[in-house]
């Protein structure tokens, strides 16, 4: 199954969250990451919700997504340009006989060194989630510690220009 990032704008409002967790839950759909904020005009937030399903599960979802109250579009950007970012906070095992390797790794991904004490390292990471996930699986070998992740944020690359 593949993964879909789905782009939904609401009102913002209390309760507009809990309506659709509570319709992804209802109907046995899984919400892989989930994203919330304002948008630019403060009485719009913007969800971006990471889910897998087949084609008929995504064409449900966002029919059921549509008709909750205080939505006002649902664009499922899977397979169409877009932007996506994430960012992750890894705290990692890191030796004094490890630690320049795990701080290559980090500049060759281009993270940030947030955190150092005598036994880890904390970094930041952004970019898109494959990213993160190979940098995950390079740093596994070191010991991981704890990962925090934000979930993807998206939007569609192609807008119309107005003059």
């Amino acid at each position: 199954m593949e993964k879909h990032t789905i782009s939904v704008l609401v009102e913002n409002k209390f309760g507009v969250l809990a309506r659709v967790a509570g319709l992804f839950s209802g109907r046995g759909y899984n919400i892989e990451s989930l994203s919330v904020n304002v948008t630019e005009n403060p009485q719009i937030s913007r969800m971006t919700i990471v889910t897998t399903g087949d084609e008929n599960v995504i064409e449900q979802i966002d029919k059921q997504v549509c008709k909750l109250m205080d939505v006002i579009n649902v664009t499922d950007l899977t397979g169409s340009h877009f932007i996506e970012r994430e960012l992750a906070l890894i705290k990692v095992k890191a030796t004094p006989k490890n630690r320049s390797q795990v701080v290559e790794i980090a500049e060759i991904f281009e993270g940030k060194i947030v955190s150092v004490n005598k036994c880890e390292l904390g970094i930041e990471l952004s970019g898109r989630a494959e990213k993160i996930d190979d940098f995950i699986a390079l740093l596994k070998e070191f010991g991981i510690i704890a990962i925090a992740r934000t979930g993807r944020v998206a939007m569609s690359k192609n807008s119309e220009c107005s003059e």
